[in-house]
């Protein structure tokens, strides 16, 4: 294609202080003034941002050897169960894993004020978190418990690893039942009564990037107000584009996983959330810089809020029964107006992600390429541009037999 350019050309740009960096918001209009051919020639990169819950999230630790030795069978971090069976001193903890015996919880079930997410953040922000932990013994192991307070400081390794983050593109909620439901994209009111969306639009990095031409394993990427690096394809990594009956398109099911430094990063990029009548989560800051190396990734990266479409499920009936077949489907640029039209009614709209933030992680994103202290990484694969994700199949009903000896098994029915 004529005019194109190589990643390597655009990192000797950043190295001279020459390279051209624009947001994926900030771009729109000069891709709209100079036109598709003139921009891509002048425009190096172009950043985006997100921030908002993402469930698929974890961290895992390496504590360091007691004396004597201990083999961690069992481990919680301010009261938050942590898995341990990887290692002697390893263990990950997941971002929706909430406290035992939370207070709230037992006040208002099915609420929780502290979780997984919450020890992340409370990590990274360098505050004390008390690690207790048990195991059964052993010969190499004898240590059986141990009852202390640790900071990040203390930790061998604190590694950030989100199995799906970055979603490409969500579901707007809406409520179709006679009553309030409570959602990991927030409360819907019954009837219609709101709509709820989750994706930052024209900023939103794999939007800016549908077929994933430049974003692959090994990207460099802003995560959690640190560096980190894709590192596969998200769990249900399923990217389609799907024409509308409109005209329009529909860009969704792409997926990132992503892993960073922990001690690197920000507690203002990673904050602990409490969603109301759900659990908890893990808000998570990520932006992606875009290469334009050619017109085609520049008109992808250039698009706006008007032309990208989300759709409408209902989650108080279809969705929870596996069957969320869209409503309707509508425009960032509507969702943000404050209101979407849904079987002709108006229905108000609420942002589950803040525009703001995302806004923000792309501007420093753009700061740090132009201070030449973030280079643009080569993917060593790329990522699946178009795929499927499948359902859990049903299991067959099961029955108990034994081995002849007394022990349990369990055998499908015939």
């Amino acid at each position: 294609m004529a005019g194109e350019k190589s990643l390597p050309e655009i990192n000797k740009r950043i190295k001279k202080g020459k390279v051209v960096v624009l947001t994926a918001e900030e771009v729109i209009p000069v891709v709209q003034e100079l036109g598709l051919k003139k921009a891509a020639a002048e425009v190096d990169v172009v950043t985006t941002g997100t921030f908002g819950a993402m469930c698929s999230s974890a961290a895992y630790f390496n504590f360091g050897h007691t004396k004597p030795r201990m083999k961690m069978t069992e481990v919680w971090l301010n009261g938050v169960n942590a898995y341990a069976g990887i290692a002697a001193v390893d263990a990950l903890i997941g971002a929706t894993e909430v406290m035992k015996n939370d207070p709230l919880n037992s006040i208002h079930p099915g609420e929780f004020r502290y979780g997984g997410g919450h020890v992340i953040h409370d990590l990274v922000a360098k505050k004390p978190i008390h690690l207790r932990a048990t195991a059964h013994g052993t010969d190499c192991y004898p240590r059986r418990e141990i009852d202390t307070v640790i900071t990040i400081d203390d930790l061998n390794q604190a590694v950030l690893f989100n199995p799906r983050n970055a979603y490409q593109n969500y579901n707007v909620a809406v409520n179709l039942s006679d009553k309030t439901v409570y959602t990991y994209l927030g409360v819907l009111k019954p009837q219609l009564g709101n709509a709820n969306y989750s994706t930052s639009g024209q900023l939103s990095p794999l939007l800016k990037d549908p077929y994933l031409r430049t974003i692959g394993i090994g990207s460099r990427i802003f995560l959690g107000g640190g560096i980190g690096y894709v590192a596969w394809q998200g769990t249900q990594h399923c990217p389609s584009i799907t024409a509308l009956p409109n005209g329009g398109s529909l860009i969704e099911g792409g997926t990132l996983a992503v892993i960073g430094d922990l001690k690197q990063m920000q507690p203002e990029w990673l904050m602990g959330a409490s969603i109301l009548g759900y659990g908890v989560s893990l808000a998570v800051g990520l932006g992606v810089p875009i290469p334009v190396l050619n017109e085609e990734i520049l008109y992808w990266a250039s698009r706006t809020d008007e032309e990208i479409y989300a759709p409408v499920i209902d989650y108080g009936l279809a969705y929870p029964a596996g069957n969320p077949e869209p409503l309707a489907y509508v425009t960032y640029a509507q969702l943000k107006s404050g209101t979407i039209k849904v079987d002709g009614k108006e229905v108000p709209t609420g942002p589950m992600s803040s525009y703001p933030a995302a806004k923000k992680i792309a501007t420093m994103l753009k700061q740090w390429i132009e201070q030449g202290s973030f280079l643009l990484t080569e993917p060593v694969a790329p990522l699946p541009s178009i795929g499927e994700a499948a359902p859990l199949n049903p299991l067959a009903e099961t029955e108990s037999q034994t081995d002849g000896k007394g022990e349990l098994i369990w055998l499908p029915n015939a």
